[in-house]
C-alpha cells in the first residue's frame, strides 16, 4: 500500500470519473487538488473530499489554457505541497457526424481533450522531474484505440493523446526517471457527459453498453497512480475484446459499427431541447451534476477486467499472447 497523505490533482473533478476518483483518494487520505471548470460542482466535490476526511483545494481552471494550467499548478505546491500525484480526465465533446461538427467545435475538443492533457502533464513533469519521484495518470478509452461514429473529434483526441502517451513514456525511460506515466483505458462509463456534451443526435445520447459505474473507472485510476510502472491498465472487458478485435479483422468492425454505431448511442427517447452543453462554457457552473448519469439501472458496479489488469504472472503473460497473436494475424491478413 502506497504510504498517504499524498497531494493529488484531479482535472475534471467537478464530475464523472474525475469526481469519483477525487472521493477514492479522498478516502485513502490524500490531500486532493480539484481542478475544473464549474463552480457548483466543484464545490459540491470539495465538499465529498472533507466529508471523507481529507483536505480539498478547489482551483477552477480551464486546461486547454496552458498558461491557466500552470498558475494552478503553483497554487496547489503554495498551498498543498509538492504534487505526488497528477490525473488528467478533463474532457469534451460533440455528438455529431463529422461533416455536422464545426471547425472551431472540432478546434475546441482537441484543445480540451487532447492538448489539456499535454498542458497539465507539462506543468506536473515542471515539479516532478526536479524531485525525480511523482506518478501521472492519463485516463483514457478504449476509442484511443477505436474510432467510432459520431464521436470523430473526441475519437481523434484520444488517439493523439495515446501516440503521445507513448513518446514521452519512451522517453522517461531513457532518462531513468523516478516520475512514472500511466494511462487507463476505459470502457463505456455512466457519467454526466451525456446529459451535457454538445450533441446534434436527434435522440438522447447514451454510453454503448456495456455500461460501468463511475467508482470502477475510480479504482482503477487509484491503483495505477499506486502502480504507475505499467504502460496501460484496461477497464471492462469489452475493452481487451474490442482492441482484439481491431487488431485482426478492423474492416470487419468498421462494417459492424456502421451498422450499429448510430442506434447504440442513442436512446429511444428524443433528445432534452434544454439540453446544456458544455464545450465552450461548464455545464456545471450553477447546478452540480454529480459523478453518476441517467444510467444507474443498467450499469456495473464491478468489472473482472479491472481485477485481471492489476495482476501480472499468468494472467498478464496470457494477454500478451493473445494480443501477440492478434498482431500477428493482422500482418498476415
Amino acid at each position: 500500500m502506497v504510504k498517504s497523505p499524498r497531494v493529488v490533482v484531479v482535472t475534471g473533478a467537478s464530475g464523472g470519473i474525475g469526481r469519483a476518483s477525487a472521493r477514492a483518494f479522498a478516502r485513502r487520505g490524500d490531500r486532493v487538488a480539484l481542478i475544473a471548470r464549474g463552480e457548483a460542482g466543484l464545490r459540491a466535490a470539495a465538499a465529498e473530499v472533507a466529508a471523507a476526511g481529507s483536505q480539498a483545494l478547489v482551483v477552477p481552471a480551464d486546461t486547454a489554457d496552458a498558461d491557466a494550467v500552470e498558475v494552478a499548478a503553483q497554487r496547489i505546491e503554495d498551498e498543498l505541497g509538492p504534487i505526488d500525484v497528477w490525473v488528467n480526465v478533463a474532457f469534451t465533446s460533440v455528438f455529431a457526424k463529422f461533416t455536422d461538427i464545426e471547425a472551431d467545435e472540432f478546434r475546441r475538443v482537441t484543445e480540451v481533450t487532447y492538448l489539456g492533457y499535454v498542458n497539465a502533464t507539462r506543468a506536473a513533469l515542471k515539479r516532478m522531474l526536479p524531485r525525480d519521484r511523482g506518478a501521472i495518470v492519463q485516463v483514457g478509452s478504449t476509442l484511443a484505440y477505436r474510432g467510432i461514429p459520431l464521436q470523430s473529434a473526441y475519437c481523434g483526441a484520444k488517439h493523439a493523446l495515446q501516440g503521445w502517451h507513448e513518446s514521452l513514456r519512451c522517453e522517461l525511460l531513457h532518462e531513468r526517471s523516478n516520475v512514472h506515466v500511466t494511462m487507463v483505458q476505459m470502457p463505456a462509463v455512466n457519467t454526466p457527459q451525456f446529459d451535457w456534451v454538445l450533441s446534434r443526435l436527434p435522440r438522447h445520447a447514451q454510453p454503448v453498453p456495456p455500461i460501468y459505474q463511475p467508482e470502477v473507472a475510480a479504482d482503477a485510476v487509484v491503483y495505477a497512480a499506486d502502480h504507475p510502472k505499467r504502460r496501460e491498465y484496461w477497464v471492462g472487458e469489452t475493452t481487451a475484446a474490442t482492441l482484439i478485435v481491431n487488431a485482426v479483422a478492423p474492416g470487419l468492425l468498421d462494417r459492424y459499427l456502421a451498422r450499429t454505431g448510430f442506434t447504440s448511442q442513442q436512446t429511444d427517447q428524443p433528445k432534452p431541447p434544454d439540453q446544456p452543453a458544455n464545450l465552450w462554457e461548464p455545464a456545471d457552473e450553477d447546478r452540480d451534476f454529480g459523478a453518476h448519469g441517467d444510467f444507474d439501472d443498467t450499469s456495473h458496479a464491478h468489472s473482472p477486467q479491472v481485477w485481471a489488469s492489476q495482476h501480472h504472472g499468468a494472467l498478464a503473460l496470457a494477454g500478451a499472447l493473445v494480443a501477440g497473436a492478434a498482431l500477428t494475424l493482422r500482418r498476415r491478413s
